[in-house]
C-alpha cells in the first residue's frame, strides 16, 4: 500500500522577495544539524541556494548541504525527530545525495531542505561555487532571479519543470571562470 504525497510535494514554487531572517532560520538549522550530524560530518553544514544570498528574490525554502562520511550515516530517523522528512531515493532520483524536508507546521508548506552529500562530491562544491558566483555579482543574482521569476509562473505546481528550467543557468554559471 502506498501513501499519498504530502502536500508540499506539490507545493507551487513561489519565489518571494529577499527576506533577511533567512539568514537567520538558515544559521539556527545549521546549528542543530551540526550537532546532530556531528559523528559523520566531514566539511560541515553550509547554506546554500537563493536564500543564501543577500538581496535574491527567492522561494522561501532554506536549502542547506551537509558532506557527510557516507550518505547512509544520517538516519532518517534521527533527523526525523528534529522534523525532517526523508524523500526516498527512488522518489528523489537523485543518487548523489539523501534529501530531506522540513514541513511547517501546517504541513503544506516547505520550510527547509537538507541535501546530504558524500564527502568529495563535485556537486558539494559546485553548489559552494555556484552560490559564491551570486554573491559576488549583483547583475548575475538579477538575471537569476528574472528566471525564477519566469519559471515560477509559467511551471504551475510542476517543481521538477522549476528546477530543470534553472539547469542551463546554472551550468553556464559554474563553467564560468569567476565561478
Amino acid at each position: 500500500m502506498s501513501e499519498k504525497a504530502p502536500p508540499w510535494a506539490y507545493e507551487r514554487p513561489e519565489v518571494h522577495p529577499h527576506d533577511p531572517s533567512w539568514a537567520t532560520r538558515a544559521a539556527a538549522e545549521r546549528d542543530t544539524l551540526t550537532h546532530l550530524l556531528a559523528p559523520w560530518l566531514v566539511d560541515g553544514v553550509e547554506h546554500v541556494g537563493s536564500t543564501a544570498v543577500p538581496g535574491l528574490a527567492a522561494k522561501p525554502v532554506i536549502d542547506l548541504m551537509a558532506s557527510v562520511t557516507t550518505l547512509d550515516a544520517a538516519t532518517p530517523a534521527l533527523l526525523a525527530t528534529h522534523g525532517w522528512v526523508h524523500v526516498p531515493p527512488h522518489l528523489d532520483n537523485r543518487p548523489w545525495r539523501r534529501f530531506y524536508v522540513k514541513p511547517d507546521a501546517t504541513g503544506q508548506r516547505r520550510e527547509a531542505h537538507l541535501h546530504v552529500i558524500q564527502a568529495g562530491h563535485p556537486r558539494w562544491t559546485d553548489q559552494l561555487r555556484f552560490r559564491d558566483a551570486l554573491r559576488a555579482d549583483k547583475a548575475l543574482a538579477q538575471a537569476y532571479a528574472d528566471l525564477k521569476r519566469r519559471l515560477s509562473d509559467e511551471s504551475g505546481h510542476d517543481r521538477e519543470a522549476y528546477t530543470e528550467g534553472k539547469a542551463t543557468f546554472v551550468a553556464t554559471v559554474l563553467r564560468a571562470p569567476h565561478a
